[in-house]
């Protein structure tokens, strides 16, 4: 029995999964958008007024509504795509019983800041969803291309391998294609990760740095990457081809497995670091251009990640007791106000 959809969030990446959700024409799915405004003009207009105009929507299959307790009560699986920093604001507006039993798949790439936890530990930690129902969908991905329909891959991970193969063929289409992943928390981590480093890139930028250093700082970046992941969980990983058979995997030295080399790892380390679309690239490249946080932040009008993402790594870093410079440094930065050219010129100086 197929599965009735729901979607939370109305950004630039939640209207391009709702876009390849609905490729499947036999396919009707429920949409939460929080601006109650927008929600006439989509409708009239088949696109989203706010975020990602471009992308088609076919409304005539699609509910939307402001109403958050609305949309989950009529779907079994639950696209989660808010803004890490608001996670916890939306869930708080539903009964803490409604979410039970429910099927939630989380495209957040951010860490909940009120309690320091990534999104599917903060699911099940402190609303009570059961591992089983839970699955993360990563990149690489930048909304901008999956909405024009470029070839797109995407990495399902879930310790549920049936719950994970049915949204992999949920998100199936010409466009998308996907791979499958248990290693939830180290594919979590990395998309959180890569959006701190991207920021560190566009400083270094704006600063007049090129390509030869930046080079160099992605490499200790993946490495900084692996240390974290490490840190918070030295787990096994069981990955899939499109397919369904097996790929090779690498021992990592401990008997467990991770292939870093991946594209859910390093893939989406190099698109959000180097790609015209990253936005927390161009929110870094602002402030070492000179703008302020607030100034680059109030121009951007979407929301950088690698922002908030700073200050839970910080916060996270610290209770693991590891080191991570670039994090470290980019933490510096954003909230302890230092000097975007002095703090990258000591990094610099020391990368290895």
């Amino acid at each position: 029995m197929q599965k009735t959809i729901g979607l939370l969030g109305s950004g630039s990446w939640a209207t391009a999964i709702v876009k390849i959700l609905l490729e499947k024409k036999d396919r009707s799915i429920n949409w939460w958008v929080r601006e109650e405004e927008a929600i006439p003009v989509l409708m009239e207009e088949k696109h989203n007024p706010l975020y990602l105009s471009e992308a088609y929507i076919d409304t005539e299959r699609t509910c939307i509504s402001s109403d958050i307790s609305e949309v989950v009560g009529m779907s079994d699986d639950i696209y989660l795509v808010v803004p890490s920093a608001f996670v916890a604001k939306a869930l708080s507006e539903l009964p803490k019983e409604m979410l039970q039993g429910k099927r939630i798949i989380s495209a957040v790439k951010g860490i909940v800041l009120d309690t320091n936890q990534i999104i599917t530990e903060y699911l099940h930690s402190q609303l009570g969803i059961s591992y089983d129902n839970l699955c993360i969908v990563s990149g690489p991905s930048h909304a901008e291309e999956a909405a024009r329909q470029r070839l797109t891959y995407l990495t399902v991970a879930s310790s549920n391998q049936e719950f994970a193969e049915e949204v992999r063929q949920q998100l199936a289409c010409h466009y998308i294609k996907t791979t499958y992943s248990t290693d939830m928390v180290g594919i979590e981590c990395a998309a959180v990760l890569k959006n701190i480093y991207a920021v560190a890139v566009g400083i270094c930028r704006g600063l007049g740095y090129g390509d030869n250093l930046v080079a160099v700082l992605i490499s200790n970046a993946l490495q900084e990457m692996t240390d974290f992941m490490q840190s918070m969980s030295p787990a096994s990983g069981e990955w899939r081809t499109e397919g369904g058979e097996p790929k090779a995997e690498s021992d990592n030295g401990d008997g467990r497995l991770r292939r870093f080399e991946s594209f859910a790892y390093l893939g989406d380390l190099l698109v959000t670091c180097y790609s015209q679309f990253s936005r927390n690239r161009t929110f870094g490249n602002m402030l070492g251009s000179g703008y302020s946080i607030k100034a680059a932040q109030l121009e951007m009008k979407m929301v950088a990640e690698g922002y908030y993402a700073a200050k839970g790594v910080e916060n996270m870093r610290q209770q693991a007791g590891i080191r991570l410079p670039i994090a470290e440094t980019v933490y510096g930065i954003l909230y302890e106000r230092k000097s975007a050219a002095k703090q990258m010129k000591a990094l610099l100086e020391n990368l290895k």
